[in-house]
Parts: structure tokens; sequence; C-alpha cells
């Protein structure tokens, strides 16, 4: 009784009341692969301050996040962030096909900084991104470092939002990709970044891997036009299916 009393009176506010994440929202279907699929391990790689970590946070996933930043501005923020929980790891590199010392092209609004070129088509819908400096970073392979953070007990999703190079970490994670349960990487549906491979094509080449589009969830658009530029693709290893 009280609850209807506060919904009513609520709504009479223009206040509504929702679960969350909505039952049918793009949250609550990873929430429910992620569960489904029991995974302990998340490897968060083009982290920026930490939001998708902290959205992960914020719907009950409680396992272990390894997120990597390279930008160390940024990373100084990611550190502040996860600083109070003890199941939130941070590392200052960028995840790569190489082990080298590279440069990386740093967005006025940092998240689509990137180690391609921007084309225009991403600058005209979104002038904020423009790239203002160059800065020097490391760069290493998953298969690298895979070990550290993992085990071939545990069961790990592998998320990717670094813009354009989503390609270049996966050629660079072949022998660790056998191992991982999930992929969600961000899919340009026109290209943004110089060379970078598009949803079509990026469909194709993980269904090489042995990756299957389970999901999908929105992405960028044009705010003047409302065109989808970008989306997350959700893939799942064929062989825990």
């Amino acid at each position: 009784m009280i609850k209807k009393v506060l919904h009513y009176s609520l709504n009479k506010m223009g206040v509504e009341f929702k679960r969350y994440p909505d039952e049918n929202s793009d949250l609550s279907r990873r929430l429910k692969i992620v569960k489904s699929f029991k995974i302990d391990v998340l490897l968060d790689v083009g982290a920026n301050s930490g939001h998708y970590a902290q959205q992960m946070r914020s719907i009950g996933f409680d396992k272990k996040i390894v997120s990597f930043e390279p930008l160390k501005s940024v990373f100084k923020q990611l550190e502040l962030n996860s600083s109070k929980d003890p199941n939130w790891h941070v590392e200052n590199y960028a995840i790569g096909n190489e082990d080298v010392t590279s440069y990386i092209n740093v967005a006025g609004n940092t998240y689509s900084s990137s180690l391609l070129n921007m084309l225009p088509s991403h600058l005209e819908s979104a002038p904020e991104s423009k790239f203002v400096a160059k800065e020097q970073i490391e760069v290493k392979k998953l298969d690298s470092i895979y070990h550290k953070f993992s085990s071939s007990e545990n069961r790990v999703m592998l998320k990717i939002d670094t813009q354009g190079y989503e390609k270049k970490i996966l050629e660079g994670a072949i022998n660790s990709l056998n191992d991982i349960y999930i992929l969600q990487l961000e899919m340009s549906i026109i290209p943004l970044y110089q060379d970078e491979m598009i949803f079509t094509e990026m469909i194709s080449f993980l269904d090489s891997l042995n990756y299957q589009l389970f999901s999908l969830e929105n992405g960028f658009s044009d705010l003047r036009s409302g065109r989808l530029l970008q989306v997350d693709g959700v893939f799942v290893n064929r062989k825990y299916l």
C-alpha cells in the first residue's frame, strides 16, 4: 500500500519509478549474458576514467575487473575511481598487436583518443573529439599479459573500446581468445578512423575466430541527423555455447 501511494504521488509530479537496469535495456541484457556465462574476470580495455567498470558495478557485477588505460592524465582519474574497490585493478598501458612504445592521438574529449587517425566523418559528428596532442605510451599484446590476470579456471570477458584499434588488439590476443568466453567491442557502421575494420567486416573476422554475435547495444550517433555511427557487439566463443 505504501509503495502504491508513493508511486501515485510521484507520478502526479511527473516522476516515474523504473527498475534499474530496465528489463528491456542494453544493460539488462548484458547483465543476463554475464550471469548466464558466470563471468568472473572482466578485462576492460580502453577504460578511460572507468565509466564502463562503474557501470558494471552499478548493475551488480562484483567480480574481478582489470582496466587498461594508456593516457596518463585520464589514468590518474581511473586510479582515483578504482581506489576503494579492492577487486578493481588498473594498468597504465594500451593493448595492441605488439609489445612496443608508440604514440596515441589525444582527443579534446579524451575518450575519442586513438592510435589511428580520425576521419572527417567522426569530426563532423563530434567536433569536441578533435585531436589536440600526441602522447607517448606503452603498448602490450594481450597474449603477453593475459595470464597475469586470469587462469584456466576463470571465465573471462574482454571488453574493447579503443576507437578503431579493435582488430589490432584481437591480432595480439589470438592465443588468449581461445579461453575468453565473451567479447564486447565497439564497431563503426561507417569508417570513423583511418584503417579501422567496420561493423560488417568485424562480424566476419570474429566468425573466423569462432565467435558468434550474441547481442548488440546502441553506441555513438550523429546528434544532428540521428544516424547511428557505432554499436557495441557482444560475441560469445562458440566452444562455450
